[in-house]
This record gives structure tokens, sequence and C-alpha cells, in this order.
């Protein structure tokens, strides 16, 4: 299979790489030059613009986009629009809201497939989960790209009608925020308790068949062995927010309690307003979590 890509950052990178693993043709266009380059020595095929992009793909068009949420999605999409009719198939792998998905689909002339992605840098050699909303015959159609990005046939599935893949991923990154703030809980009770426990070994003891182990206790395991059980200079700063705000309005618009979310999206606001040094150890592990999955930035403290 073809596919174009649009977009050549962390994640749109892993989307080619993954796609020519599997022995599909990528075109492939970034606004950064440099990064068309590095994609075109690896094999893909390069493009100019999203005109030249369009252009190389011929007929029955498939094409992912993986750029920032919000205007750079809709800029795309309108430059894509001449180029596009009923039988060509666009994705976007980003982490838009829903309703803006929806919007999309009815705008588009193409099949519009909304693919909430989970897994991160941190996972690309693994491959993502992939939760796609949009039209049957489209997802269908994409399903050999979606077993290359993804971990594999498993690692993604349609979720329903336009806008449900990107509402799935918002009340998943909603939970995951429920998740860091109950580890982050729990080691800053221990970190502060009545023994003195090196934190690396409580986690790696918790993650070899414990109820609670998981990725995201890997993932503190890593943090306490790299920065110390004392988190050594990671600041109380979580950033970050927006789909766990989506996912708090869409709860009281629904009028379902989510007070565990609510809870950890409120610490991550807070953790922006306090200059308390070196602050909740909680807040400070969701940061060095962050980097963890996501590889984002770690906020740090002058020691």
């Amino acid at each position: 299979m073809e596919i174009g890509v649009i977009g050549l950052g962390r994640m749109g990178r892993i989307v080619v790489d993954r796609v020519l693993d599997a022995g599909h043709d990528v075109t492939a266009f970034d606004i950064d030059e440099e990064a068309v380059a590095d994609v075109a020595d690896a094999g893909a095929t390069p493009a100019d613009s999203i005109p030249d992009l369009a252009q190389r793909l011929g007929e029955d068009k498939r094409i992912w986009l993986m750029v920032p949420a919000g205007d750079p999605v809709d800029a795309a999409l309108e430059e894509l629009a001449p180029h596009l009719d009923g039988d060509d198939v666009v994705v976007d792998g980003g982490n838009s809201h829903f309703e803006d998905s929806v919007r999309r689909a009815e705008d588009t002339d193409a099949a519009y497939l909304d693919c909430g992605t989970s897994g991160g840098p941190a996972g690309a050699e693994l491959g993502f989960s992939l939760m796609v909303g949009g039209p049957g015959w489209a997802y269908e159609e994409l399903a050999p790209v979606f077993d290359a990005v993804a971990t594999g046939p498993e690692g993604h599935d349609r979720m329903g009608a336009a806008g449900s893949g990107h509402y799935v991923k918002m009340v998943h990154n909603g939970v995951e925020y429920a998740l860091m703030q109950a580890y982050g809980e729990g080691f800053e009770l221990l970190a502060n308790g009545r023994y003195d426990l090196d934190l690396e070994t409580v986690a790696r003891t918790w993650n070899n068949g414990a109820v609670i182990r998981s990725w995201l206790l890997e993932l503190c395991e890593e943090a306490f062995r790299e920065e110390g059980s004392d988190l050594g200079t990671v600041a109380d700063h979580v950033a970050g927010g927006s789909t766990g705000t989506w996912t708090v309005q869409e709860a009281l618009e629904q009028e379902v309690s989510v007070p565990l979310i609510y809870q950890a999206l409120a610490e991550r606001f807070d953790s922006r307003a306090t200059d308390e040094k070196p602050g909740r150890f909680s807040r400070r592990l969701a940061n060095r979590l962050r980097y963890g999955f996501g590889r984002h930035e770690v906020a740090r403290r002058e020691e």
C-alpha cells in the first residue's frame, strides 16, 4: 500500500518508520526540510508541499496527518481539499478534540478517520494503541497500515462513528491522569513515611506479580533509578492538561461523576501556581512520568 504522511515530528517519524518497515510505500511532507530529507534517506519519497504530496499519491489517496491538534489540522485539510474525493481516506492521528473531528468528517470530501494514538515515542519499538472512528470501509481499507503502526492487529480497532476514536482517546488520557496521580500519592507517602525506602526497589517489586503492576509503574521504577528516590531536581510542575480538561467538561455535560480525574487535573493546575520547593512529591513524579512515556521536557528546579 502507498500512504502519504504529513507531519514528521517525533510521532510522525515513528509512523513513517513502522510503515516502511512493514513493506509499504510512503510519501512524506513536513515544513521542516531537514525532517523530509531524513525520511527520504530512510526510504520514503519526499514531497515539497502538501499539494505535491497529493499529486504524487495519484488516485485513491491514503493520507495520515500527524500534525498538532487545532489550526494545523484545518490548514492541512484546506490545502488537501482540492485534491480529495470520496474514494480517498484521511487519518488524523493527533490529539484532536472529538467535536472538531466530527466537524472535519462532515466538511471533508474524503473519508475521515479520527485516530487516537497512545504509546508515545517511548512505545515506538512495540507499536501504538490506535482507537479509530469513522466509516467502516475506510478503516478496513487502512487495516494493513494500522497493523504496521500499532502493536499488530490486536493493537487497533474501530470504535464507531466519526469522532469516537478521539473521544475514546480523550477519556483514556483522563484515566492516565488519575493513574499517575494515584502512583504519585502512594510513592509520596512511602517517601515521607516511617521507613527509609529505596523506591526503585519498591517499584520493581510491585511490578513483578503485584495487582498494581503496569507500564506506568515501570516508568516510576525508571524515574527512581535515574533521578534517585528523592527525584533529585525534578520540579513540582506538571505540564499538559488539554485532554484531561476535555474529559472533565464532557463528564459535566453527561452528568457523570469523575472525581479522581478531576482531582488529578486540579493537581496539575495547582502545580503551576506554587512556588513551594521542593513541592509535592506526587506532582514531581507525574512530571517525570510524562517524560517516560511521551518524552516531554522535564521541568527542573534550581538546587
